[in-house]
């Protein structure tokens, strides 16, 4: 069972793998893992089986049967049986160490095929390379060798012991001259090991850890490469004496130098360090270490991708004249307001057409050219995706679950910055068969995607009719799938031909399902789809990269596909901190989600190094080169040639899809948080560290995501697709900085990272303060009164922070949920802006923002000089010390009316101006009061 069990596993991979026509893949794993389990485990069984026969032929002969000898039972258990304990010995010891060998099969690859960085290291002189592909194999041939030396000598030890060539009596134990002569030469190639060890070591500090830093800090340079030096020469003499015990009868020498070893190796390896770090190097540690801490900088910087980050000191101004607002509209207008993590009930809602549809809970952000013009606009777009538990129960059994509800269908999209009139999305695609922008002119049937069954059984014969469900129609029917739907045929390359009855048995065992050896359902013409999701498909036929956890769709060329951004990560490049991909991914939006896991948790180094893209139709899965420059990626193509496509053949209705990964850029925000910093001094006081803001909309512990928004940023004039975020200064809540990186990948400033950073004595509001002020301001509260009051819930979007006029801008959408009935969702029906002081709360974002500036809705500047008119206070002779007390109150009263009259008739923007008219001139009337 347990052979049969590997068999039907690894034969299936092999028809999955030539199914995706990557057999190459396959072929090259499974032999370099064979090769390695074969070679390293014979080897550690043959060497620890090998020296115990030895042992068990250099037992002395005619030993006396003593009954107080404890080990003369264990000699009459094993002498009878030693050959079948050695057999089995020797299987257990391979199949153990082969598995651990076998395992490391990449740490191999990437040893063999490595490529230069074309950089050395400060301290060492050697390329990065060596740190990146030598030294994990070398270290791990070092350990694998020491382990094998380890347990042959408990293992001979044990063996002599039993046999008599160890013998206890008197003072200590005595030896057999053949016991002495092969436990010396063992434990002198252990000792030669340790050396070897000890040379590595060295190195390791280059890519190990510490509390400050990580990298090699002035300590290690200065007490513990010397120690390991030193340590290196006496671990050789200790071995050369060990080998000298084979010929001499003494052990006095062998264990003098044993102990020397473990004497120098305390006082050098761990005391000399420890003194110097605490007499030394502590009490001036930021001129003991600066110059070290500026390599960690530097090298940290390189192996993130940020060392090119442009820096520029910006103070965000806090008021816009009406001619600067007009000029910013541009801007404005493009700025996507609805929230992908709120609209995902809205699509089902309106678009699901049928229970068994749905779509994911976080859309996605992406950007096509609509209404013929060449500038592309933000869309929120999701696939129509099949969704088994959208069923009725009646409907659910084997075949329904697996051969007819097989698919979804085409895909919903609507516009990131505009609302229908009851809030609802404005769609660009939408219902079955499509219709709408995006071009679709292939059947959009979704077989691959995120929500897809684990398998589905697809195909018929010619002539014989099709069952699975394809385009409903009509209305729903009950337990007949049929009645209310076309029926279609997949017929697309993608899929496991099962059709032949060693194939069913094969997949039978592998989903332990009989129904598809037994159903008639799976015939001739039959084909298999299971791996279904984009990101498996990715990490099956590329094992070597770790894949994003954001993957989305796109129409391109008229078909629908997915796009996967896959990055080539290390832990081992000097200098450089690591990082735990896990911590610095997580945020609201992957709260209780599986992220992408790493072969290692902790990564040094990253590079978005591949686009990948997975037909949603066939399950074609294409890897397209990315970045060129890329050593690892380069060493892969070495070990999988022709399995990454050139970046130049990536087509330009490909390109205008492809954008900055969201996960690198999370990676990046938390180096940055601290690696802003290059001056060495500044980075150890710890003064200027950031930390990425928590989300408003979320818990009190998950942080705020990057969004995705097309913005101008200062000093560019057209908008462009940018991932953006926001820091804090680490112990306040007011604004550190505004950060963007341009995501457009046709630009040739794509990936460019920009940080705007405020100085360090403004008080410009962070995302909780902002919204804080949102949830507190009284225009805002009076117009969201009526739905708290009611069975409404009041949902607040993503909070958005934009560069605008030279001065930042707070954007938050908020949607209403009349009830939590089953059926309702979100509408987008208000936004709520502040731009300074002031909060605008109105139906778009223009009415808003111009209420947040004290400017009428629908105003304009009426001078050539731009100047922003005087707000409106409600004194219509413009002479405030001609009013009194009573006047004042008298137009407050009146500005609140004239704002009821607004709110009834769903003026959000004249009801929040005249609020604000009522609110200055009851701070007026106080005035006039005192005086």
């Amino acid at each position: 069972m347990f052979l049969g069990s590997i068999f039907t596993s690894v034969w299936t991979d092999r028809l999955w793998f030539k199914s995706v026509d990557y057999s190459g893949v396959f072929t090259t794993v499974l032999v370099t893992r064979t090769v390695l389990f074969v070679v390293m485990g014979v080897l550690f069984g043959a060497f620890v089986v090998g020296n115990v026969y030895l042992a068990w032929r250099l037992r002395p002969s005619g030993l006396p049967a003593r009954n107080d000898d404890p080990a003369a039972r264990y000699r009459q258990t094993l002498g009878p049986i030693i050959r079948p304990v050695l057999i089995v010995l020797g299987v257990v010891l391979t199949a153990f160490a082969g598995s651990v060998a076998a395992s490391h099969w990449d740490t191999y690859q990437m040893w063999a095929h490595g490529t230069s960085f074309g950089q050395k290291d400060p301290q060492f002189h050697k390329d990065i390379g060596f740190y990146v592909f030598d030294y994990p194999w070398l270290r791990f041939l070092t350990s694998f060798s020491f382990a094998m030396i380890v347990i042959a000598v408990l293992a001979t030890v044990f063996m002599h012991y039993v046999f008599g060539g160890i013998r206890f009596a008197g003072r200590g134990p005595s030896f057999t001259r053949a016991a002495q002569v092969h436990l010396s030469i063992l434990i002198g190639i252990g000792v030669l090991l340790r050396a070897l060890s000890y040379w590595l070591d060295r190195f390791g500090l280059a890519v190990g850890s510490s509390s400050l830093f990580d990298g090699i800090g002035y300590t290690d340079a200065h007490a513990r490469i010397p120690a390991r030096n030193i340590l290196i020469g006496i671990a050789i003499v200790c071995a050369l004496l060990l080998f000298a015990a084979a010929v001499i009868r003494s052990w006095v020498l062998p264990a003098i130098s044993l102990g020397l070893l473990l004497l120098t190796s305390i006082l050098i390896g761990g005391i000399w360090p420890f003194v110097m770090q605490s007499f030394q190097v502590k009490p001036s540690e930021p001129d003991k270490e600066g110059p070290y801490i500026a390599r960690n900088i530097e090298a940290t910087r390189d192996a993130y991708g940020v060392a090119d980050t442009k820096v520029e000191q910006y103070t965000a101004k806090t008021s816009l004249t009406p001619s600067e607002l007009t000029k910013s509209a541009e801007s404005r207008v493009s700025t996507r307001l609805l929230d992908p993590t709120l609209i995902a009930p809205a699509f089902e809602q309106l678009q699901q057409v049928r229970g068994y549809y749905t779509v994911q809970d976080t859309l996605d952000v992406d950007r096509y050219k609509l209404d013929g013009t060449n500038q592309p606009q933000d869309i929120i777009i999701a696939a129509r995706e099949i969704n088994l538990d959208g069923l009725q129960d009646s409907q659910r059994n084997w075949a329904n679950d697996h051969t007819v509800y097989t698919h979804g269908y085409g895909v919903i999209a609507a516009r990131g910055n505009k609302r229908g009139s009851q809030g609802e999305p404005v769609w660009v695609e939408k219902d079955i068969p499509p219709v709408g922008d995006l071009k679709l002119t292939t059947p959009p049937r979704i077989y691959f995607g995120e929500k897809t069954p684990s398998y589905s059984i697809v195909g018929q014969p010619k002539g014989k009719a099709p069952v699975e469900v394809d385009i409903p129609r009509g209305g729903e029917s009950g337990d007949d799938p049929k009645a209310n739907a076309t029926q279609n045929t997949y017929d697309g390359k993608g899929g496991v031909p099962i059709g032949n009855v060693f194939n069913k048995l094969l997949y039978t065992f592998k989903f332990a399902e009989p129904n598809i050896f037994l159903s008639s359902r799976v015939n001739s013409s039959s084909k298999i789809l299971y791996d279904r999701q984009p990101r498996d498909r990715v990490k099956k036929v590329a094992p070597w990269l770790t894949v994003d956890g954001d993957t989305y769709p796109a129409v391109v060329d008229g078909r629908v596909v997915w796009i996967v951004d896959a990055y080539t990560t290390s832990n081992s490049y000097p200098y450089s901190q690591h990082s735990s991909l896990r911590e610095a991914t997580d945020d609201t939006l992957t709260q209780g989600q599986s992220q992408a896991a790493l072969p290692t948790d902790q990564v040094n180094y990253m590079r978005n190094s591949v686009k990948a893209v997975v037909d949603a139709y066939d399950g074609t899965v294409k890897l397209y080169q990315w970045d060129t420059k890329d050593p690892v990626l380069k060493t892969w193509m070495k070990v999988f040639p022709d399995v990454v496509t050139p970046k130049s053949e990536i087509k330009q209705s490909l390109m205008e899809h492809l954008r900055y990964p969201v996960d690198l850029f999370k990676v990046q925000r938390y180096i940055l948080r601290e690696y802003h910093v290059t001056d060495a001094q500044t980075f150890y006081e710890g003064g200027e560290r950031w930390k990425v803001p928590e989300d408003p909309a979320g818990s009190s512990s998950s942080l705020q995501p990057p969004y995705y928004l097309t913005v101008a940023r200062p000093g560019e004039t057209d908008p462009k697709f940018s991932l953006t975020t926001v820091y804090l200064p680490n112990s306040r809540q007011n604004l550190a900085s505004f950060v963007s990186v341009n995501s457009e990948a046709t630009s040739s400033d794509y990936g460019t990272m920009q940080i705007l950073q405020l100085p360090s004595d403004t008080q410009l509001d962070g995302p909780s303060q902002i919204a804080n002020r949102f949830s507190s301001d009284k225009g805002v509260t009076q117009a969201l009164l009526q739905f708290r009051q009611s069975d409404a819930q009041v949902l607040n979007g993503n909070l958005l922070t934009l560069p605008v006029g030279d001065g930042l801008l707070y954007v938050q959408p908020v949607y209403i949920r009349r009830s939590a009935a089953e059926g309702t969702y979100p509408v987008l029906q208000f936004v709520a802006a502040t731009f300074g002081e002031d909060v605008g709360f109105g139906q778009t974002l223009d009415e808003a923002l111009r209420v947040a500036l004290g400017l009428e809705p629908g105003s304009a500047p009426t001078d050539d000089s731009g100047a922003a008119p005087p707000p409106s206070s409600g004194d219509d002779t413009g002479d405030s010390k001609a009013k009194t007390t009573s006047q004042y109150l008298a137009d407050a009263s009146k500005a609140y009316n004239d704002a009821q009259d607004a709110l009834k008739k769903g003026d959000l923007a004249t009801y929040q101006s005249k609020i604000n008219q009522m609110n200055d001139l009851i701070e007026k009337a106080q005035d006039a009061l005192k005086k």
